[in-house]
């Protein structure tokens, strides 16, 4: 239970943050179209969508709200990002604007799909085509259908990711006082995701990769977690690479996880940052109890077969410094230059001369002196430069 004064402290705290960012519409089509010349567009993107939010009515602008869905719901979206798109930002209009195709992120166009077999259909063509790959991004707390969307499209655009996007889509309220109904959302679309995750692995593909980010990553290792249960944790010999983003999971409540679904076999990995402000409130709410995302001890996480990554000498792109892997440059080359190579043919080997060269990028990159520390099960890896 929560005591009086520590309600004060988080209601005052997801004010600020809430403060910070603005008002937020959660619009992702247009209300008219504006079309722009071909030169000022940079690429098309189409993110394939399997949701447990109801299709949005009250404001169709949305597609999908905040509201839970006893069923999965699927979808493919349009998006287009523009020529003047910086890497590790996601150029949007506020409020409930028309977004322009030349200077923002804009949704064209999005199809429906009346069931699971018609998307498996369609998501397994489009990874046929793609060359067998999909990439599978669970978003966090206080994201709108729209967020996740546009993150995704600029995650797959800024690594040049050589498969298909799916976004996988739960009930988010898209609120900051909304932490408690997203933490049961996040619950209730566990078995959405495996079932999605299976569906995906009946396809051609080949590697599945998987990146979660904040409560996304609870559901993502609950679901990792049932299927390692039902004697399936690896798809198959299908799941790829797994990034954990700022987990907001109880470091406990990973260690369990993690013993039940045993030491991995592909790359998993675990982004941290000290500085992470967004998972402070998770703490409060939580009774104080550490997060995995912002845990001191990388040693005792990597214990676990995971490879534990500390970004919190880096910069994030905003005040909160929850998104690091997405939006910080030169975190998002080296996420892309990873997803690149297939997991079954990575390595965990960093060679010293690729460190320098990385150092060097990183102290371009943030302009100041910056560190990442990796900490494997085997030993601790650090790259460093000064600004």
């Amino acid at each position: 239970m929560i005591v009086p004064s520590k309600i004060f402290l988080v209601v005052a705290f997801a004010l600020a943050l809430a403060g910070c960012a603005g008002q937020n519409t959660h619009d992702l089509l247009n209300k008219t179209t504006i079309i722009v010349p071909a030169s000022d567009i940079a690429a098309t993107h189409n993110i394939f969508v399997a949701t447990t939010r109801q299709k949005a009515t009250k404001e169709p602008r949305q597609v999908f709200d905040g509201d839970r869905s006893p069923s999965t719901s699927f979808a493919s979206v349009e998006v287009t990002v523009p020529k003047v798109h910086q890497v590790g930002a996601i150029e949007r209009v506020k409020g409930s604007a028309n977004s322009n195709p030349a200077k923002d992120f804009t949704a064209t166009d999005v199809t429906f799909y009346e069931g699971g077999p018609q998307f498996a259909k369609a998501v397994g063509a489009d990874i046929a085509m793609r060359g067998d790959r999909a990439l599978v991004f669970v978003h966090g707390f206080n994201n709108g259908f729209d967020d996740g969307i546009y993150r995704l499209t600029q995650i797959a655009h800024d690594t040049k990711y050589p498969g298909t996007p799916v976004l996988f889509s739960w009930a988010s309220s898209g609120k900051t006082t909304g932490y408690i109904y997203d933490k049961e959302s996040a619950n209730a679309a566990r078995d959405d995701l495996e079932a999605t995750l299976r569906m995906l692995a009946k396809s051609r593909a080949k590697s599945i990769d998987i990146i979660a980010h904040s409560m996304g990553t609870w559901v993502t290792m609950e679901a990792l977690r049932q299927l390692a249960i039902t004697g399936d944790r690896d798809l198959g010999g299908k799941l790829g690479y797994v990034i954990l983003a700022s987990p907001d999971i109880d470091v406990d409540v990973f260690k369990k996880q993690m013993i039940r679904y045993g030491k991995p076999d592909k790359p998993f990995a675990v982004l941290l940052s000290g500085d992470d402000r967004a998972l402070r409130l998770s703490t409060l709410i939580s009774g104080d109890k550490p997060r995995v995302g912002d845990y001191g001890d990388a040693a005792d996480l990597a214990s676990y077969g995971v490879s534990v990554v500390d970004l919190t000498k880096t910069k994030g792109g905003d005040r909160l410094n929850h998104a690091k892997f997405a939006d910080n440059p030169f975190l998002v080359q080296l996420l892309g230059d990873r997803l690149r190579a297939p997991a079954g043919l990575a390595s965990e080997e960093t060679a010293p001369a690729q460190l320098d060269n990385l150092g060097q990028g990183l102290g371009k990159a943030v302009g100041s002196v910056a560190e990442i520390v990796i900490t494997t099960p085997f030993k601790v890896l650090t790259i460093a430069t000064g600004g």
